[in-house]
């Protein structure tokens, strides 16, 4: 299928590439034979964007971005930042999952403490690590909370202490795989206002996964669609004209807003209806 593109403004169009997925394509061996989950996956990012992907379960959104943040390699095609082939996890591509991913024997403080530790020893050194480690903290409002064990911690608190954990070590790219999909509504606005924040305050590429079309129309730049699998690829790419900084009541008062909304949802729940079938 021919990816769609909603024009973007001039000054979208002319920001150089920063973060570049060149033809690729993911097939894994079977005991049936070969399973392919992505199909010539062209994409380009430019810094400080905020790209959200959408799509059904299963059409390999995470494998994606599992290349993307060098846990998996392509079969064919290559992903690249800053020019250089991505070829296995480091700093400068940090992940937030939905799960956490916390060392409950540690507390907040220290779970940041220990990335920032590993990746940046002369701050420990010269002592400046502990700074990082209370700007980070502070950063998502849990200052109080430094000494609290995971266990101890709300899940919206959790995910607060994975986002610092992650923007500590100073990423060019932050990838996020659902990271407010066990959450409850309020506390997901509410981390969606603080990413947003705090996104405008780093100035970090951020790539996200996530189900939830109101959240991508809120947080993006750019929604990118992808088709069902087995050979998924992209099937169309949204530019979003929403202004920024957005306020979420004023956003759904639009009436591109809904336009959009209901391109989106053609999209996934009607368009490619019969693949599930």
């Amino acid at each position: 299928m021919q990816t769609e593109t909603i024009t973007a403004p001039l000054a979208e169009q002319t920001r150089e590439p920063f973060l570049v997925i060149d033809g690729v394509s993911k097939v894994y061996p079977t005991k049936t034979g070969l399973f392919p989950v992505l199909d010539n996956i062209q994409l380009s990012v430019a810094e400080c964007e905020f790209v959200c992907l959408i799509g059904h379960s299963g059409c390999g959104k995470s494998t994606l971005l599992d290349m993307v943040s060098g846990f998996r390699q392509p079969t064919e095609g290559e992903v690249r930042l800053e020019s250089q082939t991505i070829q296995e996890p480091g700093p400068d591509r940090m992940v937030v999952f939905q799960n956490y991913s916390l060392l409950p024997w540690l507390s907040a403080y220290d779970n940041i403490a220990l990335a920032v530790n590993h990746v940046f020893p002369e701050l420990k050194r010269n002592g400046q690590a502990r700074e990082l480690v209370e700007r980070s903290l502070a950063m998502v409002g849990l200052t109080e909370a430094a000494d609290k064990k995971p266990a101890s911690l709300s899940g919206g608190m959790k995910q607060r202490v994975s986002i610092a954990r992650a923007l500590a070590l100073r990423p060019k790219v932050l990838v996020l795989d659902e990271p407010f999909g066990a959450l409850d509504p309020i506390t997901r606005e509410e981390l969606q206002e603080e990413l947003l924040r705090i996104w405008a305050d780093h100035k970090v590429t951020v790539l996200m996964i996530t189900h939830d079309i109101d959240e991508a129309l809120f947080l993006a730049d750019r929604i990118v669609m992808m088709t069902n699998g087995p050979a998924a690829t992209i099937g169309e790419v949204l530019e979003l004209p929403f202004a920024r900084p957005r306020d979420r009541a004023r956003l759904m008062e639009q009436p591109e807003y809904f336009d959009l909304r209901n391109r989106a949802l053609d999209f996934l729940y009607r368009r490619f209806a019969h693949d599930d079938e």
